[in-house]
């Protein structure tokens, strides 16, 4: 038995359909995710993530493989896993007829603590969500990034050992999602562990430890953000829109990738004067900017995160 907080095994998955071809969602995905850990699983929409969550988290049944939480397989013992996780999924919302108060405290009664606990709780989750002012309006009548702030409290007020959230930033303002950070941060200082998805490359590198990227059904390359940015072989973007006549030039200057019409070369400062002037001469712009996580997901999917499968 492992004691990993979540141990995969060429997990896959398959959708049948009478009126159609099925659809392979996972092709075996394998991971592990140490106690304590935060990580990214990072993919465009169709590559497979929330299927994987929904899997891990009991909600959906594999086609083949297996998943363990600390030990405890998610598909012959979901009623051992259950207690152990807790969920903000990606269509997730509060109840309408619920306030943000009533919401925390409801799941967390339901959850078995006693009511002197799930107060406090509560209190300090929508302390740390910025909730206070709305607690007590109803669900219905929040914004929807307040709507997705009581999702995310409900989940961490439980402190589980293992949370699952799919995209839990989606629709909040910049500071929202800083207070989330540095309440899952806090979390795994405790001892919980973290497996969120995330299409803001900026929270994937600001937040996890290990990240995983997958891509149509299966896993690409998995380490750390500092690791594969790394392996480009540069410390600057530079990004010249309608330069791909000039991608044969381009590659004396460092790694490069053309993406809808604009050219990305990864290149060191020395280099920096010498590539510009090549753009300028050909009457392109450019923009320069330090090497992020998203060249690295440009470098091993091929295309931006944002670009539909």
């Amino acid at each position: 038995m492992t004691t990993e907080a979540l141990f995969a095994r060429d997990v896959r998955k398959t959708y049948t359909s009478r009126r159609a071809p099925p659809v392979e969602a996972l092709a075996g995905v394998s991971m592990v995710v140490h106690p304590g850990e935060r990580v990214a699983l990072l993919g465009r929409n169709g590559a497979g993530k929330t299927t994987f969550l929904k899997i891990a988290s009991t909600l959906l049944r594999p086609s083949g493989g297996t998943v363990e939480i600390f030990g405890h397989d998610v598909g012959s013992r979901p009623d051992d896993v259950r207690p152990l996780i807790a969920v903000v999924p990606q269509e997730g919302k509060p109840f309408f007829h619920l306030t943000p108060r009533e919401q925390v405290f409801t799941y967390l009664r339901a959850r078995g603590y006693d009511g002197r606990s799930a107060r406090a709780r509560t209190e300090d989750a929508l302390g740390q969500m910025g909730l206070q002012e709305v607690a007590d309006r109803l669900s219905i009548t929040l914004s929807g990034g307040q709507r997705q702030r009581t999702m995310v409290a409900t989940v961490i007020a439980t402190e589980a050992p293992v949370l699952f959230l799919d995209e839990p930033t989606i629709g909040m303002d910049p500071f929202a999602r800083r207070a989330v950070w540095e309440s899952l941060r806090t979390l795994t200082k405790r001892g919980s562990t973290i497996l969120l998805t995330t299409h803001y490359l900026d929270e994937a590198e600001a937040l996890s430890q290990r990240l995983y990227i997958i891509e149509r059904g299966r896993v690409l390359v998995d380490g750390t953000a500092a690791t594969l940015k790394q392996e480009l072989g540069g410390t600057l973007r530079v990004s010249i829109r309608g330069g791909g006549r000039l991608e044969a030039q381009a590659k004396e200057f460092g790694s490069v990738l053309l993406d809808d019409g604009t050219l990305h070369v990864i290149t060191t400062p020395e280099r920096l004067a010498e590539l510009i002037g090549l753009a300028v001469r050909e009457h392109l712009t450019t923009t320069v900017g330090p090497v992020t996580l998203e060249e690295a997901f440009l470098r091993v999917v091929g295309r931006s995160i944002d670009v539909e499968e």
